[in-house]
C-alpha cells in the first residue's frame, strides 16, 4: 500500500510539474477609464434675491441623523441658527445613508456641483461637522484642503491615517471644539489632533467646554462668536503674473 501511495503521488508531481513547465509570465499594464455612479441627499438653504456671490457653509451631521429623512440633516447645526449669521450664508447639509459612514469623495463632489451651479464664492466655502459628521470634516479637508477656507470640527473621532498625513491641515485655519466630559468620544482624541497640528500649524485652536458632555454642538453652533470667525476666513487670492 506504501509502494503504490509513492508511485500515485510520483506520478501527481510529474504531471503537475509537466503543466507548470508550459506557463507563461505575462508583464502588462491595465489602463482603463472606472467610473462610479455617486448619490447622496441633501439639503441647501440658499437665500434669495441676493447680489453677488455667497460664502457657503457645509455641515456634516453625526451617526444619528443618517437615513432618508433629510429635515434631519439639518439637526443640531447652524441651520437652527440662522439668526446668528450676520450675513447672506448658504447652508449646505448632505445627509448618508442608514448604517454607513461618511463617502467624503461624494460630498466633495456634491460641493463642487453646488459651487457651480449656484453663485458661491469660493474663496468662502467652509467646513464643519459634529461627532460621525466631524470626523468626515477631519477627512473632506485632510483629501481637499484647498477647497476650504476653515474647519471646524465638534466632538469628532479622529484615526491613525488623519494623524499620518496631518501635513494636510498645514494651512487650514481651524478651530476644534469638544466637551470635557465627553464620554463617547474622549477629548483626548481633539487634544492629540491639536497637539500634532500646533507643531505645524500656528492657526488652529482647539475650545473644551468642561461641563459638556458629547453634545457640545450646542455651545458651538449656539454662539455668535463661532460664526463671526469661521465667516471671517478666507482663502487667499491666487495672483497669476503669468501674460495672456
Amino acid at each position: 500500500m506504501r509502494i503504490k501511495q509513492t508511485l500515485l503521488l510520483g506520478l501527481l508531481s510529474i504531471s503537475l510539474g509537466g503543466t507548470l513547465a508550459k506557463a507563461q509570465e505575462t508583464k502588462a499594464y491595465f489602463d482603463q477609464k472606472i467610473t462610479e455612479e455617486k448619490k447622496i441627499g441633501y439639503v441647501l438653504d440658499y437665500p434669495k434675491d441676493v447680489k453677488g456671490k455667497l460664502p457657503l457653509i457645509v455641515f456634516l451631521h453625526g451617526s444619528g441623523e443618517r437615513g432618508d429623512d433629510l429635515e434631519k440633516a439639518k439637526a443640531h447645526g447652524p441651520f437652527n441658527y440662522k439668526s446668528l449669521l450676520g450675513e447672506p450664508v448658504a447652508l449646505l447639509a448632505p445627509q448618508t445613508p442608514l448604517n454607513e459612514w461618511w463617502d467624503t469623495q461624494a460630498v466633495y463632489h456634491l460641493i463642487e456641483d453646488i459651487a457651480t451651479r449656484y453663485n458661491i464664492d469660493r474663496s468662502r466655502i467652509y467646513l464643519t461637522g459634529l461627532s460621525m459628521g466631524g470626523w468626515g470634516s477631519w477627512k473632506l479637508a485632510n483629501e481637499h484642503p484647498e477647497l476650504f477656507a476653515a474647519l471646524a470640527p465638534v466632538c469628532a473621532p479622529s484615526d491613525r491615517w488623519m494623524q499620518a498625513t496631518i501635513h494636510q491641515y498645514k494651512d487650514l485655519p481651524i478651530k476644534i471644539f469638544h466637551g470635557g466630559n465627553d464620554d463617547i468620544v474622549s477629548p483626548m482624541t481633539s487634544i492629540d489632533m491639536y497637539q500634532k497640528i500646533k507643531r505645524i500649524n500656528p492657526n488652529v485652536e482647539l475650545i473644551i467646554f468642561p461641563d459638556d458632555n458629547h453634545n457640545s454642538w450646542d455651545s458651538t453652533y449656539s454662539d455668535p462668536a463661532f460664526y463671526r470667525w469661521l465667516l471671517s476666513q478666507r482663502k487667499p487670492q491666487i495672483v497669476s503674473n503669468s501674460k495672456k
